[in-house]
């Protein structure tokens, strides 16, 4: 995008799906806008009614740990100490009307272009999933091996849950 101040990549990178839902941690969303976590969440906390739990939840020790374990973040104290608040693309949205400076709207302006990209890549592979299916309904087996190795390129690899180090046992 022209007069991007920040790579799409970057911002694409800091978006988790969580509980179901796509959303931006607020620490990521306060180094983005160039702003101190803690002010970020008093102005969220000063117009509170605007963000809903659909458009802004606090983060259990759970789903902090699953995070960690993932590598999503590198550690708890990435996140400062605090249980962090994530925000859905509309409480993103909805920041812009609390966060008044010229760096929060262009950046939240981006935000929602890289909402909308993602969205965009979901759709185009779930179209390609159903004109495959088309294709393998018009075609007889001769194609089928082909089929084939087109949805084993589509599928997502899987991260290994193996663990990598040393597992230490202790002795009464």
């Amino acid at each position: 995008m022209p007069n991007s101040i920040i790579p799409s990549e970057l911002i694409e990178n800091k978006i988790y799906l969580v509980r179901g839902r796509k959303v931006m941690l607020d620490k990521d969303l306060a180094d983005l806008y160039s702003v101190k976590p803690i002010r970020l969440r008093e102005q969220v906390k000063r117009n509170i009614k605007r963000f809903p739990d659909d458009f802004m939840f606090q983060l259990s020790e759970t789903e902090i740990d699953v995070m960690v374990s993932r590598n999503a973040i590198p550690s708890r104290k990435y996140l400062g100490g605090f249980q962090p608040y994530v925000f859905t693309e509309q409480g993103i949205a909805m920041l812009s009307g609390v966060l008044n400076s010229d760096r929060a709207v262009e950046v939240n302006i981006q935000i929602m272009r890289a909402f909308v990209k993602l969205r965009e890549m979901i759709l185009s592979h779930k179209d390609l999933a159903r004109k495959l299916e088309d294709l393998e309904k018009k075609y007889d087996a001769q194609f089928k091996i082909v089929f084939d190795a087109i949805r084993q390129l589509m599928v997502l690899p899987k991260k290994s849950s193996n663990k990598i180090g040393f597992n230490i046992e202790k002795k009464g």
